[in-house]
């Protein structure tokens, strides 16, 4: 049994099989099967700004039929289309996450692509949401991703375009309300969300 990260080899490529049998305390993600380390606790604001996401968001969707989650929640994504543990190489757990077809909800979390994940930046996992994640939802076909910088009091919307590929729109900025491209109806102030 593995009881600790230090057993672990970081180099090696891992499934969600193997991820199911980790009983250390430290939280991680699969990333095409490499190991990441998740920050050990959210720092004041990315807690502040990610509860304020939750409280808009919650009230939107509690009539919706599509369901909201926070972390940690794994979401699952599978190569070729296999729900099977031993093909899925990544494993993440994104701050907020949207899910509109419940056949992809289990007792563990969700496996496949949520229709939209919001990933809340803090200094040390920049690179990993700006580059990895965003490369592993892009192929997983994450309708739209949400980067919410929290230095810069700033939102990055990518969507899904119909050859699989993200687009980039305007940032929407701290003193904005900004909208959900497929969610249409979703408003979030994001004067509330950056507020000290």
């Amino acid at each position: 049994m593995i009881t600790s990260l230090d057993q672990l080899d970081l180099s090696k490529q891992y499934t969600y099989a193997d991820y199911l049998k980790w009983r250390f305390q430290e939280r991680v993600e699969l990333i095409r099967g490499r190991i990441f380390k998740m920050s050990p606790a959210p720092a004041r604001k990315h807690q502040a700004i990610s509860m304020q996401l939750i409280s808009m968001m919650y009230s939107h969707f509690k009539e919706h039929e599509c369901q909201m989650y926070h972390a940690p929640f794994d979401v699952r994504l599978p190569r070729q289309n296999t729900q099977s543990g031993q093909q899925i190489y990544t494993v993440v757990q994104p701050d907020l996450c949207v899910i509109c077809d419940k056949t992809k909800l289990d007792k563990r979390g969700c496996v496949g692509a949520p229709d939209l994940i919001i990933e809340i930046l803090s200094p040390g996992n920049s690179k990993k949401e700006m580059k990895d994640k965003f490369e592993v939802y892009e192929e997983a076909g994450v309708r739209e991703y949400w980067i919410v910088q929290s230095t810069d009091n700033n939102v990055l919307v990518y969507t899904l375009n119909e050859q699989g590929i993200f687009i980039g729109h305007r940032p929407f900025i701290e003193d904005e309300i900004m909208h959900s491209f497929i969610f249409p109806e979703l408003k979030v102030d994001l004067r509330e969300v950056f507020k000290d």
